[in-house]
């Protein structure tokens, strides 16, 4: 693991989760990762999670969805509007709906707890940098449910007139970000012969106009109203 900030300021991680040997675990993992990381703070349920958040100073929120029966996905609106921390689900979920859901919601990535230390490491890392984190397996169960529930009668889609005020030049932003396989902002500007500037100013205003807060949810979005075919 190479990847660390210019200043060399650790990524201030807070750990969720209501098994305290998990919390345990993973305090190891993030102390293994220092001067890179350092944990900030620790939580077993949303309410507690809700109340250190904001003296925390997270930068990273790795979050389990299932607190002891607790559904923390129904905390995320309060707690994306607490803090500017970005969320990683930490789940061994497999409900592909709740998944989209907390995708739709604001989480910036899902890491599954069978992967390996690397691995949530490193998702640690990639969404700190502003990337979006889902490793394949958990994005095929997440497009078989998007794919089966997409609606193709646009009159009863209470969507379609946000979908209706794109213009063509933002769908084809958003089927070359839904194709780009998790590329970064650069090479998908390059793909559309713009500045990666132009682009990210093309991406603020489509998530405005979609509801939606970033390149995982865009995809999300996309691929559930076919905005990603051609």
């Amino acid at each position: 693991m190479t990847e660390q900030t210019a200043d060399q300021t650790p990524i201030r991680v807070m750990l969720v989760d209501d098994h305290k040997s998990v919390l345990w675990g993973l305090e190891r993992l993030v102390e293994s990762a220092q001067p890179r990381m350092a944990v900030v703070g620790t939580a077993s349920t949303c309410a507690e999670l809700l109340s250190k958040v904001v003296s925390a100073k997270p930068d990273i929120i790795l979050l389990d969805l299932d607190l002891n029966g607790e559904n923390s996905f129904d905390a995320l609106p309060e707690l994306l509007q607490l803090t500017e921390a970005k969320v990683l689900l930490l789940t061994g979920s497999r409900d592909s709906s709740l998944l989209q859901a907390s995708v739709l919601h604001g989480v910036r990535g899902v890491v599954g707890k069978d992967e390996s230390a690397d691995v949530v490491l490193r998702a640690i890392e990639r969404v700190h940098a502003g990337e979006v984190w889902i490793n394949r397996a958990m994005m095929g169960k997440l497009l078989d449910a998007m794919s089966s529930g997409a609606g193709k009668g646009g009159e009863k889609d209470p969507e379609a007139a946000k979908i209706a005020s794109l213009t063509p030049r933002e769908r084809e932003i958003i089927r070359a970000v839904v194709n780009s396989q998790g590329e970064k902002s650069l090479a998908i500007a390059d793909t559309l012969h713009i500045s990666e500037h132009t682009l990210r100013n093309h991406l603020t205003l489509i998530y405005e106009k979609l509801g939606v807060r970033n390149r995982l949810g865009l995809f999300a979005y996309a691929v559930k109203h076919g905005l990603a075919e051609s």
